[in-house]
C-alpha cells in the first residue's frame, strides 16, 4: 500500500507540473511558483471536500480526488487565459544551469567571491537542513500542543470537525496547512517526517519567489536577484523554520507567490497573473489569520502593480509617462479574489470560530491575551498608541542583534558591545522598555534569553546592516526608485501593524518573515542605482561594506543551523546531535521536566490502545501518540469547557494533578509517571502527571 501510495503521490506531482506547464508562460521560474501555488491549492480543496465526506484519514480517497482540481484549473484557465506556447520545464531547467555557469563565470572577481562564498554556505545548509527534515522528529511547542496534535486528531477521527482540543489553536486555526501535512503523511506511507515537506519545500520556493520578483522590479539584471534570493536565504527567523513545522514560513512562501504574480502583471499586463494572485490571496488569508495585517502592505503593492497604469502619449518621455486608473484589471482582480475568498479562505475554519466562539480568530481569553484588547482595555485607543510606539522601539532594538553569532561566547561579547550605545540612549530618553510590562506577554529585556534568540532570531545583520538603510533612503527620497519607495510603505505599514496589534512578544521574530519578503528586495539597489556596487566612485568602500556583512551573514547562518539547541545537526554545546537523542527526549526538548513522565508513560501504555487525556491548555500532547502515532487520545478537558466524562471502551486515563482536574485525584493503584517538579528556569513548568488503567 506504502508503494501505490508513493507511485500515487509522484503522479500527483507530475500532473501539477504539467498543468503548470499549460498555464504559466516559457519560464522555469514562473513554472516551479506556479506549481506551488496549484500543488497547494489542490490539495487544499480537496482536503475541506474529503472532511465533509468523512474520508480525512482514508488514503485512496486522497490518492483519487487530489488529481481533480488541478484538472479543473487548467479547463479554467483555458478559457480565461489561453496559452498558446507549450515547453518543456527539463529542458528549460537544463539550459537555465548552463546560463547560471556562465553567469558567474563572467563576473568579475569581486562578485565571484561574493556569490562564491554565499552558494557554497547556501549548499552546507541545504544538505544539512535536508538531513535534519528527513531524519529527526518534529519538535515545536506549537506543534506539539496544537499544530500535529489535531492533525492525528483529523486523520483518526476522519474529519477536520470541530471537536474540542485542550489547547485552543487546535479547533480555532485554520485547517488549511493541516490538509497538506495529511495528504503528505498519507501518500508516504505514514512517514511522520512528511509534516515537515510543505515547510520546507516552503523555504525553496519563497527563495525562488524573491528571484523572480527581484527580475521584474531590476529587468532581469542577474546579478541584483542572485544576490536577494541568496541573502534571504540567510535572513535568520526564515532559516530557522526551514526544518520545523511552524506555519510561518509556509505563510512567507504564499505571500511570496502573491507579490510574484504582481509584480509579473505588471510587467506583462497578462490577466493570467490577476487570477494567480488572486488563487494566491484565497491560499494565503485560508492559511493564517495573521495575513490580516499584511494586508496593508499588499494593498500598497496592488496599488503599484495593478491599480495604477502608465499611460505614455507618442512622443512622449519615459519620465513624463502619466498614470491612470487600471479599472479592468482592478475589477478582475477584485472578483477572483471574492471567488478566491469564498473557495480558499472561508471554509478554512473562519465560519466555524464564528459559530462556535462569536469571533473569527477564536475565544476571548486568546483575543485578550493577544490582542489590541490588553492596551484599549486600560485607557482606550491612546494607550494603545503608546503602548504600541513603545513596541515599534523595542522590536527595532530587537532587530539590532547579530543573532546567529552570539550563539557561541565571544559572538555574544561583541554583540552586547555594539549594542552598547543603544541602551545608552534608551536609558537616557527614558523610554521605560523594560518597565513597562502592560502591553507585553513576555517583559523586554535588552538581553534576551537564549532560547529566544537561538530559536526565534530576527534577520541578522542583512537587516540592520543593508536593508533598513536602503530602506528609509529610499522612503525619506535620497534614492529614488518607485518600486522601492511602495515596497518601504510595505514594510513599515507591516513593521507598525505587529507593534500595534499585539503585546510585545520575544518570539515575535519569525512573524518578520513576511516583513522581510518585501525588505530583502531592497538589496537589488546594491546592483541598479548609480550608487551600486559598480557603478558607484565610492564602490571600494562600498563592496568592503558589502563583503563584511555577507561574509557575517554566512557564517552567522551556519551558527544559527549548526547550533541551533533544539535540533542540533552535530553534538556541541555539551549537547548530543538531533541523529542520536531517544525520541520522547527530542520530542520533549523544551519541557525538559516531563521527559521521564513521557518516557514513562511511553513504556507502559501499548501502542494500539485508547487514552483519555485529563491535560491541560500548555500540555504537549503529540508525543503521547506513541512512535507509530497509532494510540488514539481522547480530551476530556477542552479549553474553556466542562471537563467530559470518560469514554466507555478507554483503556487507561493519563491527567495533571492540579487543582484545575480536582476530579483526578490520585488513587493508591494510579502511577505517578516522574515529572520533575523541582526543576528551574524551565519557559512553563510541567505538571504532576499520573496514569491510571481502566481496563
Amino acid at each position: 500500500m506504502a508503494l501505490i501510495s508513493l507511485l500515487s503521490f509522484g503522479a500527483f506531482v507530475w500532473y501539477i507540473g504539467r498543468t503548470a506547464a499549460r498555464i504559466c508562460r516559457p519560464s522555469l521560474i514562473e513554472w516551479l511558483i506556479t506549481s506551488f501555488i496549484l500543488f497547494a491549492g489542490s490539495i487544499i480543496i480537496t482536503g475541506f471536500c474529503l472532511s465533509a465526506l468523512n474520508l480525512t484519514g482514508t488514503a485512496w480517497a486522497w490518492a483519487i480526488a487530489v488529481f481533480i482540481p488541478p484538472t479543473l484549473f487548467a479547463v479554467v484557465f483555458s478559457k480565461l487565459a489561453p496559452q498558446a506556447t507549450n515547453f518543456s520545464p527539463l529542458k528549460m531547467a537544463i539550459s537555465r544551469w548552463h546560463a547560471a555557469q556562465r553567469w558567474y563565470v563572467s563576473g568579475s572577481v569581486y562578485l565571484r567571491f561574493l556569490f562564491g562564498i554565499m552558494i557554497i554556505t547556501l549548499a552546507i545548509i541545504g544538505i544539512t537542513n535536508l538531513l535534519l527534515v528527513f531524519f529527526t522528529v518534529p519538535n515545536e511547542w506549537d506543534s506539539m500542543t496544537g499544530h500535529l496534535n489535531r492533525v492525528i486528531q483529523y486523520i483518526q477521527r476522519g474529519t477536520m470537525a470541530h471537536f474540542g482540543g485542550t489547547n485552543w489553536n487546535i479547533d480555532t486555526y485554520p485547517k488549511s496547512v493541516c490538509t497538506i501535512q495529511i495528504y503528505s503523511y498519507l501518500m508516504t506511507g505514514r512517514f511522520e517526517n512528511a509534516f515537515k515537506l510543505i515547510h520546507h519545500l516552503s523555504y525553496w520556493i519563497t527563495l525562488v519567489s524573491v528571484f523572480g520578483i527581484a527580475q521584474r522590479i531590476t529587468k532581469n539584471l542577474l546579478n541584483a536577484s542572485f544576490f536577494c534570493a541568496l541573502a534571504f536565504a540567510f535572513f535568520l527567523d526564515f532559516l530557522m523554520q526551514a526544518v520545523t513545522t511552524e506555519t510561518d514560513i509556509v505563510l512567507a512562501a504564499y505571500l511570496s507567490c502573491l507579490l510574484y504574480f504582481l509584480f509579473t502583471y505588471r510587467v506583462t499586463g497578462e490577466n493570467r497573473y490577476l487570477y494567480l494572485a488572486a488563487l494566491s490571496f484565497g491560499i494565503v488569508y485560508g492559511h493564517k489569520v495573521t495575513f490580516t495585517l499584511l494586508l496593508p502592505s499588499v494593498f500598497v503593492v496592488m496599488i503599484y502593480t495593478v491599480f495604477l497604469q502608465g499611460a505614455k502619449g507618442k512622443g512622449q518621455k519615459k519620465e513624463n509617462v502619466t498614470l491612470r486608473i487600471n479599472w479592468p484589471a482592478i475589477f478582475r482582480l477584485s472578483i477572483a479574489i471574492v471567488i478566491c475568498f469564498c473557495l480558499w479562505t472561508l471554509p478554512t475554519g473562519y465560519v466555524k470560530n464564528i459559530q462556535q466562539f462569536g469571533h473569527p480568530i477564536g475565544p476571548p481569553t486568546s483575543l485578550k491575551h493577544q490582542s489590541i484588547e490588553r492596551a484599549t482595555s486600560n485607557g482606550g485607543y491612546r494607550n494603545l498608541f503608546e503602548q504600541g510606539s513603545r513596541n515599534v522601539v523595542r522590536y527595532a532594538y530587537d532587530f539590532v542583534n547579530l543573532d546567529g553569532l552570539r550563539n557561541v561566547e565571544i559572538g555574544q561579547d561583541i554583540n552586547r558591545r555594539m549594542r552598547l550605545p543603544l541602551v545608552w540612549l534608551e536609558d537616557k530618553l527614558r523610554m521605560r522598555l523594560d518597565e513597562e510590562t502592560e502591553f507585553s506577554i513576555i517583559p523586554f529585556t535588552f538581553e534576551r534569553r537564549f532560547e529566544f534568540f537561538n530559536g526565534n532570531p530576527y534577520w541578522g545583520i542583512f537587516g540592520f546592516a543593508l536593508v533598513f538603510p536602503l530602506l528609509f533612503l529610499v522612503f525619506f527620497g535620497v534614492v529614488r526608485s518607485p518600486a522601492h519607495w511602495f515596497l518601504a510603505v510595505a514594510v513599515l505599514l507591516h513593521f507598525a501593524a505587529l507593534s500595534y496589534s499585539a503585546p510585545y512578544d520575544p518570539w515575535k521574530g519569525r512573524y518578520f518573515q513576511e516583513t522581510g519578503v518585501f525588505g530583502v528586495l531592497f538589496l537589488t539597489l546594491l546592483f541598479t542605482h548609480k550608487y551600486s556596487l559598480e557603478k558607484s566612485g565610492y564602490s571600494g568602500a562600498l563592496k568592503t561594506y558589502v563583503g563584511v556583512v555577507t561574509v557575517t551573514a554566512c557564517v552567522s547562518a551556519l551558527l544559527a543551523v549548526f547550533l541551533n539547541v533544539r535540533c542540533l545537526p552535530v553534538s556541541v554545546l555539551g549537547k548530543p546531535s538531533a541523529f542520536n537523542i531517544e525520541r520522547i527526549a527530542m520530542m520533549t526538548f523544551a519541557r525538559p521536566d516531563i521527559t521521564k513522565a513521557y518516557q514513562t508513560f511511553d513504556r507502559l501504555v501499548p501502542d494500539s490502545v485508547t487514552v483519555a487525556l485529563g491535560t491541560i491548555n500548555d500540555d504537549f500532547e503529540y508525543p503521547l501518540y506513541g512512535k507509530h502515532l497509532t494510540r488514539r487520545l481522547i480530551p476530556i478537558r477542552p479549553f474553556e469547557q466542562p471537563l467530559r466524562p470518560i469514554p466507555a471502551g478507554t483503556d487507561y486515563l493519563m491527567y495533571a494533578k492540579s487543582d484545575t482536574i480536582a476530579l483526578f485525584r490520585p488513587l493508591p493503584t494510579d502511577i505517578r509517571l516522574g515529572t520533575d517538579t523541582t526543576m528551574k528556569g524551565v519557559i512553563v513548568k510541567g505538571e504532576d502527571y499520573y496514569l491510571r488503567k481502566l481496563k
